[in-house]
């Protein structure tokens, strides 16, 4: 083709692209050349640092102070900020035991069976006599004395025979109650039950107040316990009913150098009657010191439980702790001993009830527990007590 000959031919030619193509090529060569120099460079200077770092450590030579020359602005702050002044939050890394640094991310467990201290519960009503009621005015008849009898011959006039006695068994009854409350937040967003919580918490309590009142009550508001039903040293047919009989220990302040024998006196003061399904009670304090005594012939009069479930015995007769029971102490009665079974009666007039208010007193929601309960000594003749006392 002829170029100067073609018509539309200005006389120049376009060869922008190819040109500037050409210098893109140019200039990559030159910034790899340069970035090749930068980190050969840098490789210099990280030598030189080591050399120094191993020429100050082998000669001991000054160490140079932190901060100094020109160092990153990166690194003067973490040493100005962490190493200089201590604030911890030049630290960047991610910590569970830090609540901001990780730590709300991750959940929490708690176990939803709260442990609690054990209480003393008294075993009391184990092994008493129990009646449910459906009137606080709850009343049993006690004989006291049977029909008199007579031998006559065949043609023999036949005289009026004595009455049988009655007496009136009114048991002393009070209420127990309990009023705790949570909030309703605490209820919707607690990890454990916390109704349920509440009422294993409301049920311990009310066996520990009821046992501790089957013992020592005082018989106002509450039951009357058989350690408060007064006692005498006189044998049944001369004490008065209603009162327990006692055996002294022959020590104003503990047992005596004979303390089997009050022990074997207190069982066969107890008919034979009632000594089926007689039990001693006392506390652990009093256990530790009646498990050491022995016999004539060397043999302790404490027999453990040979199988498992089985009471340990005394004089052959199992052994209930109640820790509501006194120490040993001048004029106390630490042991009883007796068929309760026969000899103290608990009143009850309906199971623990259990009320739930979320309106008297918002955001609070209350449970309001309520049992009644009554309890005296039903045949004094059944229970034998201990006394320490000349």
């Amino acid at each position: 083709m002829d170029i100067e000959n073609h018509e539309s031919f200005d006389g120049s030619l376009d060869l922008e692209t190819k040109a500037d193509a050409l210098e893109s090529s140019f200039d990559l060569a030159a910034r790899q050349e340069a970035h090749d120099a930068a980190l050969a460079m840098l490789r210099g200077e990280v030598d030189e640092v080591k050399s120094r770092l191993d020429r100050v450590y082998r000669t001991g030579a000054a160490r140079p102070m932190l901060g100094a020359g020109d160092a990153a602005p990166e690194v003067k702050g973490f040493i100005d900020g962490y190493i200089r002044s201590g604030r911890e939050t030049e630290l960047k890394s991610l910590s569970t035991a830090v609540a901001v640094d990780g730590g709300y991310a991750v959940p929490r467990q708690i176990d939803e069976l709260i442990a609690r201290r054990l209480v003393k519960i008294s075993p009391v009503r184990s092994v008493a006599s129990v009646v449910q009621t459906s009137t606080s005015g709850f009343r049993r008849l006690i004989s006291t004395g049977g029909t008199a009898s007579g031998w006559v011959s065949e043609t023999a006039a036949r005289p009026d025979s004595a009455s049988p006695k009655l007496a009136e068994i009114v048991p002393p009854m009070g209420e127990l109650y309990a009023n705790p409350s949570a909030t309703q937040a605490m209820l919707d967003d607690a990890a454990f039950d916390v109704e349920n919580w509440l009422a294993g918490e409301i049920a311990t309590e009310f066996a520990r107040a009821e046992g501790a009142a089957f013992i020592n009550g005082t018989g106002t508001n509450q039951p009357k316990g058989f350690l408060q039903a007064g006692s005498a040293t006189t044998g049944d047919t001369v004490r008065a009913y209603g009162t327990l009989q006692h055996v002294v220990s022959g020590n104003a302040t503990g047992f005596d150098t004979a303390p089997d024998s009050k022990l074997i006196d207190m069982v066969f003061s107890l008919r034979a009657g009632l000594r089926q399904g007689a039990v001693w009670m006392m506390n652990s304090a009093t256990l530790a010191a009646v498990r050491k005594f022995k016999a004539p012939d060397g043999s302790f009069l404490w027999q453990p439980g040979i199988v498992d479930g089985q009471p340990n015995r005394l004089l052959g007769y199992p052994v209930m702790e109640a820790e509501d029971m006194p120490d040993i102490g001048a004029g106390a009665f630490p042991v009883a001993f007796g068929n309760f079974k026969a000899g103290y009666l608990i009143t009850e007039r309906a199971a623990t009830t259990i009320l739930r208010d979320p309106y008297t007193n918002k955001p609070y929601v209350q449970f309001y527990a309520t049992r009644r309960i009554g309890g005296q000594v039903l045949d004094s003749d059944a229970i034998k007590l201990l006394k320490i006392s000349t």
